[in-house]
């Protein structure tokens, strides 16, 4: 079975549908690009990806090494440029709950953050900048 269907609804938006859950999302093309920025770009959810996983990963990984990231929270900046037209840089913010998180603890976290399978998806010519935060 494949994982997502596409749907162009006209006027620079799409709605996927994701097959196993039946969930779905709209996109839509920013208005520095002939659109209504009234939903996500598809650039947008490359950048809510990279950060997304990297909280999954560490969700993994929070019984096996005792962390306490509940509350964790990221700020994500997405920067674009031109010739060609790309994201050239993914700045993510992450905020860490005050959980007096030991060295051990945040090598381990800055471990994933360098290692997300999204962020080993992304051309290695888009710049990622991670801040961490505790």
């Amino acid at each position: 079975m494949h994982t997502v269907e596409t749907i162009y609804n006209g006027e620079l938006r799409t709605i996927a549908k994701h097959m196993k859950s039946g969930n779905e999302l709209i996109t839509d093309a920013p208005t520095d690009n002939h659109g209504k920025g009234e939903a996500f770009s598809p650039t947008d959810l490359v950048a809510a990806a990279f950060g997304s996983c990297m909280l999954t990963i560490m969700g993994v990984a929070e019984s096996n090494y005792n962390l306490n990231l509940k509350g964790t929270r990221m700020k994500i900046t997405k920067v674009m440029v031109e010739n060609p037209r790309r994201i050239g840089e993914i700045i993510v913010e992450l905020f860490f709950p005050d959980n007096n998180y030991s060295e051990k603890q945040k090598q381990v976290i800055e471990h994933i953050t360098r290692n997300c399978p999204v962020g080993f998806s992304i051309h290695p010519d888009i710049k990622q900048t991670i801040i961490l935060n505790y």
